[in-house]
């Protein structure tokens, strides 16, 4: 056996090594699904093809490596208030095969990968990493920490799933699940009074044009919205890999849609289901919407909904005013941004992710957890 002992060097990644990076993905995460969700997340993303750089193994009798790390940024099209589009980008998959780690791999592949960020003409990039990872970005690389995502919990049925879900938080909260489940139906029956006999909402199977003016009047108020038209949200949700996605819209009595809502149901065993996306023109519309994806999550067998927010954001406070319960203080994910363009409009508000309307549609992975 032939072994070539000089590993290439990183290099932009081509569609053509999508079979290797899913052997990656499977290989780091524990996952079986690669070659599935690959391709969608960084081939068929609606905001652009995804920036992914690569470092190849070594040759085994002249057999194509396998691949020792990959990197991946995603482009996301954002809505600036009424401002012109710009596109930045959000990290994804950083993999790096175990016997290749601790060798500045991540370093290289990072530098490079912003590198050919700024070249594309993003001014900022962003990212979701964990607590562990997240100082490697910020002591190491340049990235700024610059807000927090905690994970919010709506109690639907006082039951075992329920009481294992809030003793993440403390035994206490598990102890208090049938007082929290309580308080939860009292604020369902709030959001149906908010609503009765005003709106009517529905299961869509796809989602239509009729989204995208919906999405525009909700964009205009905020200077930071991840652009949400229908293909966007048809990419993002109806034609995921998972097929774990179900969305309802809310309509006028007129027959004009005034928003949706997007659930992620719960896989056999698991015990919460996720608001996955709300968008609303109105509080009444907001409240259908909410309401609907709540009592769909309940008869899949949920025991509680999740739904990530920007600590300070205006999502979290609707969360709160809605019933959901707040997580443990330690229970938070860290929001890091690297801004490349430090003229451009988007740079300050970039740095403010309060101001942001960031859902967990919002997120890199395809899955939320």
């Amino acid at each position: 056996m032939t072994i070539d002992t000089q590993p290439a060097a990183s290099r932009p990644a081509t569609q053509e090594d999508r079979a290797r990076q899913a052997t990656l993905f499977d290989q780091c995460f524990s996952r079986s699904d690669g070659a599935e969700v690959l391709p969608w997340r960084y081939d068929q993303c609606s905001h652009g093809e995804a920036l992914c750089t690569v470092v190849d193994g070594a040759e085994v009798d002249g057999e194509a490596p396998a691949l020792t790390a990959s990197y991946a940024c995603g482009p996301r099209v954002i809505l600036q208030a009424g401002k012109s589009p710009a596109t930045v980008g959000q990290t994804g998959d950083v993999m790096t095969a175990p016997e290749a780690r601790g060798k500045g791999l991540f370093s290289a592949l990072d530098r490079e990968t912003l590198a050919r960020a700024k070249d594309a003409g993003w001014p900022a990039v962003f990212g979701l990493p964990n607590r562990s990872s997240a100082h490697i970005f910020t002591r190491d690389l340049g990235w700024e920490e610059v807000g927090h995502l905690r994970p919010w919990t709506f109690v639907l049925v006082a039951d075992a799933g329920a009481r294992a879900e809030r003793m993440k938080v403390s035994r206490a909260a598990s102890a208090a699940v049938p007082w929290t489940a309580w308080r939860g139906t009292m604020a369902r029956g709030r959001l149906r009074k908010q609503f009765f006999g005003k709106i009517n909402v529905v299961p869509i199977a796809r989602f239509k044009p009729e989204a995208d003016e919906v999405s525009a009047q909700v964009a205009a108020k905020y200077p930071w919205f991840v652009r949400r038209d229908h293909e966007d949200l048809n990419w993002r949700f109806i034609d995921a890999p998972s097929k774990r996605f179900r969305a309802h819209g809310v309509y006028e009595p007129s027959g004009a849609m005034s928003g949706w809502c997007v659930v992620q149901l719960p896989e056999r065993g698991e015990t919460a289901g996720f608001i996955a996306d709300i968008v609303a023109a109105n509080e009444v519309a907001f409240a259908g919407a909410l309401e609907a994806g709540l009592g769909h999550l309940r008869k899949a067998g949920a025991s509680v909904a999740r739904a990530h927010a920007v600590e300070g954001s205006h999502w979290e406070s609707a969360l709160k005013r809605s019933g959901f319960r707040a997580p443990g203080p330690d229970d938070r994910r860290p929001i890091i941004m690297h801004i490349l363009d430090e003229g451009h409009p988007l740079a300050a508000v970039a740095k403010d992710p309060k101001r942001w309307y960031f859902t967990d549609a919002d997120r890199d992975a395809e899955l939320i957890g």
